[in-house]
């Protein structure tokens, strides 16, 4: 059996008849929710008496969910933050990997058969221009075909001096004037306006297929453009070398390497490793890990780093390709690449270099706390280093893919890409022109790599101090080249001068390995902790309240703006359906049954406030209650038999 209270409500439903949509409209939900919310500045908008009371309320309100938002986007955006720890631990420390260059990468006696002839065309130019001459030299020939293919591009690609940057320049190889095509001119950022134009030389660079596209390299210093023009010509005649050749013409260990201690101990040269550079010939590595063995320090202090003795052998250096004399090393991690020409650290000679470290390690967050790679393996460059990822490494590796792809070849100070050639004049006639232009574009950032380089988020840094003195001592200077000299005399056969030697020592200053990590500074449960502090301060809300907000502000306006949106276009097909067909509108078009009231839809008992607010028949009049049947008060309807007992006391 159905319940009284269900009873009622089913035949309020079916009595009653009623018209047009029954959803409440959008102010009374607004006015539904502040009287029921449980935010108390809604509540005191629609309760208050008097509009600057009312006016009040409301911009109290407003003002409190504007500082939410506010102080919740600060939340958001602060939640990818990090904090930074320093860690200092005090341990056993591994010892880096060391390399150490020479800073003139072949023997200029060896080199000689292959730049005769680059050397020649310096010599007259630098006699056309400063007037330098050292009489006749010897001039070895013995490699014809290096000559025959250098003298053309001597001759297309000469020094030249330039009047008052006019289109006419004078060729410092023969003296004579040309005409300077094109107009791309670059100017070295070193010039000054010193008002003597006639300081001024450099050398022009054309496209082969297009004489018209021509670049201008100037130098106010006439030291700066010969050096610039010499390695240009350099690089063009090392290419052409087999690299099992250049390791010959280069510096042994022997010949680098006179003495050697680490820890305390005396080592050779087979604890260093032969790494060939291009552009710094044969470099030896010190604990490279190649054997899988690398050795540690569990002292601090410069008797128990590494401690070496260089022969530079100054008397053999090319002088027109390196102007110092020394040696260039590098400290790095074993599974990183020894970028010596970038952040290589001179060694000088006659003095002993004291070089003090210490060990930091770093990590930093990837994705989204910052933008770094953790592997390079989501760079899309590759890698020509086969070491670990480094910015640098992917830097260059970037723009030898970009000088493969536009010139054809590659630049011979970077490894070679898979089935590409290093750039020669034999073979890329053109590559000169296009390796200074795409150079430029490099520098300008417009090649993209930059933007397509990231930093790794792990890496190791060996902070170093450097310190000097004088060495040998003028007083142990004698003896000590003496000992020297005899120690290495089978290989060196003249006696040592301090100019030829640098004393080079490694070492960790103390063992304080210092770790540098990045941590986030925000968790998801912080978040929500501050989100909730943050509704509670300002509007005295909760989750709940939030979860309120959504379903009436979304999905109840939402529904109410849908259904009379949908009942519009039902009325106005009914209309349109009426008027074709030529009929009266029916009351079952119009009206809809009391039980499609979405006001009685609820299971609560029904109340007098309720069946009023239900919308009445437009047509019909307002019901009343009914006047009395009389006819139910005669007794003769109500018995239609007379008991016997009565119808005898009728007949008495």
């Amino acid at each position: 059996a159905m319940a009284p209270g269900k009873k009622i409500t089913a035949r309020i439903k079916r009595t009653l008849p009623v018209k047009g949509p029954q959803a409440p409209t959008l102010s009374e939900l607004m006015r539904w929710y502040c009287l029921n919310t449980n935010t108390h500045g809604c509540r005191r908008i629609v309760v208050s008496r008097g509009r600057l009371r009312r006016f009040i309320w409301i911009l109290l309100t407003l003002s409190a969910v504007g500082l939410i938002l506010w102080q919740c986007a600060e939340l958001l955006m602060n939640y990818y933050s990090a904090s930074v720890s320093v860690t200092v631990q005090f341990q056993k420390l591994p010892f880096p990997a060391v390399t150490i260059c020479n800073i003139n990468p072949y023997k200029y006696s060896s080199m000689k058969d292959y730049l005769s002839e680059l050397d020649k065309e310096t010599k007259k130019a630098l006699e056309t221009f400063y007037g330098f001459s050292e009489g006749k030299s010897k001039v070895r020939r013995s490699v014809d075909e290096w000559n025959s293919t250098g003298s053309d591009f001597f001759k297309q690609i000469p020094l030249l001096k330039f009047e008052d940057f006019s289109k006419t320049a004078t060729d410092l190889r023969s003296g004579q004037k040309r005409k300077i095509e094109g107009s791309v001119f670059h100017k070295d950022s070193s010039i000054v306006n010193s008002g003597d134009s006639n300081d001024i030389i450099g050398f022009q660079l054309c496209d082969a297929n297009n004489s018209s596209e021509c670049a201008l390299y100037t130098f106010s210093s006439g030291v700066n453009a010969i050096q610039e023009w010499y390695k240009l010509h350099y690089m063009n005649i090392m290419a052409q070398i087999p690299l099992e050749t250049k390791e010959k013409l280069s510096y042994s260990a022997d010949d680098l390497l006179l003495t050697c201690f680490f820890d305390g101990l005396s080592c050779d040269k087979r604890h260093f490793t032969r790494f060939h550079h291009p552009l710094h010939g044969n470099c030896y590595t010190f604990n490279s890990g190649e054997n899988g063995t690398i050795l540690s320090t569990s002292t601090g202090g410069s008797e128990y780093g590494l401690q070496v003795v260089l022969y530079i052998d100054e008397a053999d250096y090319n002088p027109f390709l390196v102007t110092s004399t020394g040696a260039k090393i590098i400290v790095h991690d074993q599974n990183e690449y020894p970028f010596i020409e970038d952040i290589g650290t001179e060694i000088e000679t006659a003095a002993a270099t004291s070089i003090g470290m210490h060990f930091t390690r770093s990590r930093k967050l990837s994705k989204p706390y910052s933008d770094c790679t953790e592997t390079g393996a989501d760079i899309p460059v590759e890698n020509l280093y086969n070491k670990s990822y480094s910015l640098q490494i992917c830097l260059h590796s970037c723009f030898q893919k970009a000088m493969v792809d536009s010139c054809g070849c590659a630049q011979y100070a970077q490894p070679l890409p898979a089935g590409a050639e290093y750039c020669n004049y034999k073979k890329n006639p053109n590559w000169m022109y296009c390796y200074y232009r795409l150079h430029e574009k490099f520098v300008k950032e417009q090649l993209g790599c930059q933007q397509i380089c990231k930093d790794a988020c792990s890496f190791k840094e060996w902070a170093l101090t450097t310190s000097i003195a004088q060495w040998p001592s003028t007083v142990s200077e004698d003896w000590m080249l003496r000992v020297l000299s005899w120690d290495k005399g089978q290989k060196i056969n003249k006696k040592l001068n301090k100019t030829d030697l640098a004393n080079l020592m490694v070492f960790y200053k103390d063992l304080n390995e210092r770790f540098i990590s990045e941590n986030p500074a925000n968790t998801l449960v912080i978040l929500l902790s501050n989100f909730g502090g943050q509704l509670g301060l300002w509007m005295s809300c909760s989750v709940v309240c939030v979860i309120e907000i959504v379903e009436v502000f979304f999905i109840d306006s939402l529904s109410i703006v849908m259904r009379r949106q949908w009942q519009k276009a039902k009325k106005w097909w009914n209309d349109r359906k009426t008027d074709r067909l030529g009929k009266p509108p029916q009351a079952g078009d119009l009206e809809r049954q009391g039980h499609d009231n979405p006001v009685c839809i609820d299971e609560d008992l029904p109340t007098f406030n309720t069946a009023l607010r239900l919308p009445l028949p437009q047509d019909n009049p307002l019901p009343r209650t009914p006047p009395p049947n009389y006819s139910t008060l005669r007794l003769e309807a109500a018995f239609t038999e007379q008991l016997p007992d009565t119808l005898e006391v009728g007949q008495h």
